[in-house]
């Protein structure tokens, strides 16, 4: 009898030890996916399978919702083609009670069951010489208290955070004597958000053609890049998606394995490069500022070939303005939707120049507008 007990517990025993370690291989794959910091190279992706949240406040979808319902059906479906895709809601100095509109956009993305994408760009720059010090220490300060609002405000909700566009490639903007001042601010700011349970953080990296990978990952590592996910390619500029590629994987090298998301939100056509005699010496002159027949890039996706490429990435919005340039609002951040349908009307998912293309450009010799409001690289 005693030995029928005995087998009958070392049955159980190990019938509960199987379960148990068929529990654990279930759970594992769930346990990994939880990792949203994804902080070590070796994390899985942390966007792979996430549903990308598509804001039904976005100017995009109010147009869409305009054309659809005045019967202009042309229109309707070439604004859907921006309106149907998610893309990254900016944050900074010009939120109106960020701490209200943060949460109520987060609730809204929760509400959905998809992931809140969010860029900060709280540093905003708006001068470039050598006494420039772009607000000093009061300023400083009012930034710091921002991005805790902010780091408040977002608490424990699933996001993409897209950090300080510009913000590294313009540090010589600053006079000398702050730079280091800027670099411990964005510290600060990364330090704030990489503390966030659920944030995928990517710091601000420049574009493929603008500084060296060398230059760029030196100043990665001094903002804190270690401590968050990775970094952000071509936000602000209209490079090729494969330039940016082969840029972010140097970078990676040169920082351990670091992963990295490229935007595609108007690069389907690539750059305006031009050259340009200064002081003696041909510059390339980058333009960033509408440049014309410019079109949408490849849509968001985590499908990238790339092991340390972890998206393609909307952070840009197609149709917001970048200010009063080729006949954009006076204001950087308008709305303006004849620009959208113009990015739609040339859209492509090239990754790279067609041979047929110069310089970027489709349709021949630059004008005069395609050139204007350039900027020095």
């Amino acid at each position: 009898m005693t030995a029928l007990r005995t087998r009958s517990l070392l049955v159980a025993l190990a019938s509960a030890a199987l379960a148990a370690v068929a529990l654990a291989a279930t759970l594992a794959p769930s346990a990994l996916a939880q990792d949203y910091r994804g902080v070590s190279p070796a994390a899985p992706n942390p966007l792979a399978g996430e549903r990308l949240f598509v804001d039904p406040f976005e100017p995009s979808q109010r147009h869409w919702r305009s054309f659809r319902n005045r019967g202009k059906r042309g229109s309707a479906a070439a604004m859907w083609k921006v309106a149907r895709e998610p893309k990254f809601r900016w944050f900074g100095r010009f939120t109106h009670n960020v701490s209200k509109t943060v949460r109520a956009y987060t609730g809204r993305a929760r509400r959905q069951g998809s992931v809140a994408l969010m860029s900060v760009m709280r540093h905003q720059g708006k001068a470039c010489h050598s006494r420039y010090l772009a607000g000093g220490r009061a300023e400083d300060a009012r930034t710091r208290r921002w991005y805790r609002k902010f780091a408040r405000a977002v608490g424990s909700k699933r996001v993409v955070i897209a950090f300080e566009p510009d913000s590294l490639g313009t540090v010589e903007c600053l006079a000398p004597h702050w730079r280091e001042a800027r670099y411990e601010l964005l510290r600060y700011g990364v330090e704030r958000l990489a503390a966030l349970p659920n944030a995928t953080v990517y710091i601000e990296a420049g574009a493929s053609d603008w500084i060296s990978a060398r230059r760029m990952a030196s100043r990665l590592r001094r903002a804190g890049v270690a401590k968050v996910r990775g970094f952000m390619l071509n936000v602000t500029h209209f490079d090729w998606t494969r330039n940016n590629v082969r840029y972010g994987r140097e970078l990676s090298r040169r920082l351990g394995g670091k992963h990295f998301i490229v935007n595609t939100a108007a690069n389907g056509r690539g750059p305006v490069h031009y050259r340009k005699r200064f002081g003696g010496r041909n510059r390339r002159v980058n333009v960033w500022c509408h440049p014309l027949y410019r079109g949408l890039g490849r849509a968001p996706t985590t499908q990238t070939a790339h092991p340390a490429a972890d998206a393609y990435l909307w952070i840009s919005r197609p149709g917001y303005s970048s200010g009063a340039c080729n006949g954009g609002p006076k204001r950087a951040g308008d709305w303006w939707p004849r620009r959208a349908l113009a990015l739609v009307r040339w859209a492509t998912d090239w990754l790279g120049p067609r041979r047929s293309l110069r310089f970027g450009h489709s349709r021949g010799k630059l004008s005069l507008r395609d050139v204007a409001g350039d900027q020095l690289h």
